[in-house]
């Protein structure tokens, strides 16, 4: 008989779907997906649309992790607007579906969201008990993704969405752009440089996610990013010393305007002030094993930052 825990990762197929699968394995936990059609076949996967499969994917695991949604890598343009929206609101309201049918549903559903919820923030951080929702397509998509969370009906299961900050880790593709703009010489500040960089290391999410599912105490969104918030000035001194580049030019934010749309993007990512202040996860005790920006770098790089 098998005695392990059961979790099922719904949006396993992305870089912090990977290390998901991959951490919980290696921790002892059974491993079950949810993805796209034609994503896995066998009996620990479902795909999208697959009602029966994918809540007798999810009936009597003891945890539901969602990290389903299209890249925000791309212009918003109203296509990829539309796809970026359904693919976060609608498998939410899916899961939801899925779990008010199951005979036993998971204890605990941890659905992905972001920190970009909170408003553009220079003069104090955003903790859940008293952060400024923010204005714009990137916040209220954050705030229907929470509402489909909150409309699914799962008495037996506590459901808690996870404000999310920028996930830094090997392979993952958001700091790959500013990795290349030091390269080049352009590593300096971005725009007026005050604006701040909250971000979390993916081992640190996992972690955390593994703290949110043992403590039943904690309710409601929980923000995940590091205490060492960073000003984008620091981001990129960090980056260049990271990857060899000792000096950069500061990025006007008209030209970051102008290059964002040459590489099919927004300027959101390095203009926009993210404070994300994890209250919650502090207040609980939970210990970041990467709390500080240079030494993340270095574990992800392998060169000291």
């Amino acid at each position: 008989m098998d005695n392990r825990k059961t979790v099922v990762l719904a949006g396993a197929s992305g870089f912090i779907g990977g290390y998901f699968r991959t951490r919980f394995g290696q921790d002892g936990w059974q491993v079950r997906t949810i993805g796209r059609t034609g994503a896995g076949t066998g009996a620990d996967t479902a795909c999208w649309g697959d009602d029966a499969g994918i809540t007798r994917a999810i009936d009597g695991a003891d945890l539901l992790v969602n990290l389903a949604g299209r890249s925000v890598n791309c212009r918003y343009n109203e296509r990829n607007k539309a796809q970026i929206l359904g693919s976060r609101v609608s498998t939410t309201a899916e899961l939801g579906r899925a779990v008010g049918r199951c005979s036993a549903p998971p204890a605990t559903w941890l659905n992905a969201s972001t920190g970009t919820i909170y408003r553009h923030a220079e003069d104090a951080p955003q903790s859940e008990q008293d952060g400024e929702l923010g204005e714009g397509f990137s916040v209220s998509v954050a705030r229907d993704w929470e509402s489909a969370l909150a409309a699914s009906e799962t008495p037996l299961t506590r459901k808690v969405p996870l404000r999310i900050s920028i996930v830094l880790g090997p392979g993952a593709g958001v700091m790959r752009p500013l990795a290349n703009l030091a390269r080049l010489g352009l590593g300096g500040p971005m725009g007026s440089g005050r604006q701040k960089f909250s971000w979390v290391h993916v081992e640190d999410l996992y972690r955390s996610a593994l703290f949110v599912h043992q403590r039943t105490d904690i309710t409601g969104p929980v923000n995940v990013a590091s205490p060492d918030v960073v000003d984008n000035r620091e981001l990129m001194r960090l980056v260049r010393r990271a990857h060899g580049a000792p000096l950069g030019l500061t990025t006007p934010a008209w030209l970051l305007e102008l290059g964002a749309v040459l590489i099919r993007t927004e300027t959101e990512l390095v203009l926009k002030s993210r404070w994300v202040e994890p209250r919650k996860l502090l207040a609980a005790g939970f210990i970041f094993r990467h709390p500080e920006l240079g030494s993340a770098l270095k574990d992800i790089t392998g060169r000291q930052a």
